[in-house]
Order: C-alpha cells, then structure tokens, then sequence
C-alpha cells in the first residue's frame, strides 16, 4: 500500500471521460470471472475431478442459501444472486495483490451495485408477479404504509451502497495505518484479516440484496400459501 493508495486516480482521460482505477479493476474483476468460467466449464465430466468438484460445491451452497429464503422462486433468482456474490468475493479480495485496490473502496463502485440490486428487486418482483400485483404490494399492510414503503425503497438502497463502502475503506485505512506504525512485521494477521472480512462483506451484501428480491415477492408467496389453505 502506497501513499495513494486510499485515492481513486484516473488511468485515462478524454475530455469529461476518465478511467479510474475502480472501473479498470472492475474490468479485470470481470475478465478474471469470465475467463475462469469458461475454462472451468469447458470439460465437464459425469466422474467430476477436484476443481469440478469444488466448483459444484460452491454452486450447491449458492443454491441452499437462496432456496432457504426464497424456496419457490430459487432458480430465478440464483443466477443473479450467485454472481453477485463471486463479483463481490473477488472484488473485496483483488486489493490483497500488490498495486490494485478493491473496487468497493470506492462509494460509486458500491452505489453501482446497490442500484443494480435496486432495479433487480422490481424487476423480479414485476416479471413474477405482474406489474399490478406488484405494485399493490406497497400498499400492504396498510394503504397509509405507502410513503414509508416508498421511502425505504430508497433508504436501504442508500444505505447498501454505504455499508459495503464503509467497512471496505475503512479496512484499506486501517491496515495502512497498522503498516506505517508497525511496518511488515504484521503481514499475516492484516492479511487474515482482510481476508475475513472481504468474506463477511461480501456475504451480508448478497444476503441482504436477497432479501430484498425475495421480500417483493412475499405477497405472492402468501397468496399462494392461502391458496393452498382454501383447497386442502
């Protein structure tokens, strides 16, 4: 870590265009993704060998985490939720790498994601339920809730991107300031962690956004639920 290294520099810029270091890590956050994916998947076999293994493993408690919150609509919502938690792994990881720095360090970088989670909540929420039964959502439990539902909608999605940020830039600074009084005799216990807690943001965020995709379609979980009711 460097002097600049809590600093957002332009790599390149072409009059109000800029490439920052958050939107080319991001690019390589997502070559790193791609490349992997589609080396990992190119011979996939029925006798599966140890990465295949291990890549099944994660994909199965991918898969056990969003059914156990979304039972009903887990296979709709995993590919969204999955890869967001590999982005956000290898994002809050990528900063342990000698030069780069994670790109949720920086509030745009986070507040991306956050609205990106945003429009996903209504998408889902409209492409399942239907446009009318989605909206009507809002006025539930009450029609008098609707400014404070409205309103939440707005807030949690601020405060997303702020959390993830937060705690990313303030174990980037505190690491740094553990470096320049203690120098390198600490490396191991920062990088244990930043390792854990790359983890553990990365892990509350997809949850979170989870939940939200999944709490926008509880109204028809309950209706369906009801249905079930009346015809047992």
């Amino acid at each position: 870590m460097g002097e600049d290294s809590l600093t957002i520099l332009p790599i390149f810029e072409l009059g109000p265009v800029q490439l920052t270091t958050t939107v080319f890590t991001t690019w390589v956050v997502i070559a790193i993704i791609g490349s992997f994916a589609w080396l990992a998947t190119r011979q996939l076999q029925m006798r599966p060998g140890r990465l295949q293994t291990l890549i099944e493993a994660i994909v199965t408690i991918i898969e056990e985490s969003v059914r156990d919150i979304a039972p009903q609509h887990f296979r709709q919502i995993m590919p969204f939720i999955g890869s967001l938690w590999v982005f956000l792994v290898i994002a809050n990881l990528i900063g342990l790498i000698p030069g780069m720095h994670s790109p949720t360090r920086d509030l745009s970088a986070t507040a991306a994601l956050a609205f990106v989670v945003f429009l996903s909540v209504h998408w889902y929420g409209i492409r399942i339920q239907g446009l009318k039964n989605y909206l009507l959502h809002y006025l539930k439990p009450s029609p008098i809730l609707l400014p404070f539902n409205l309103i939440s909608e707005v807030t949690r999605t601020i405060a997303l991107a702020v959390r993830l940020f937060g705690n990313m830039m303030s174990l980037e600074m505190v690491a740094l300031l553990i470096l320049m009084v203690a120098g390198f005799l600490v490396p191991v216990p920062i990088l244990m962690l930043h390792i854990v807690e790359a983890l553990v943001q990365a892990y509350i965020f997809g949850m979170l956004a989870l939940i939200y995709v999944a709490g926008g379609l509880q109204s028809q979980q309950l209706r369906q639920q009801k249905h079930g009711e009346n015809h047992a």
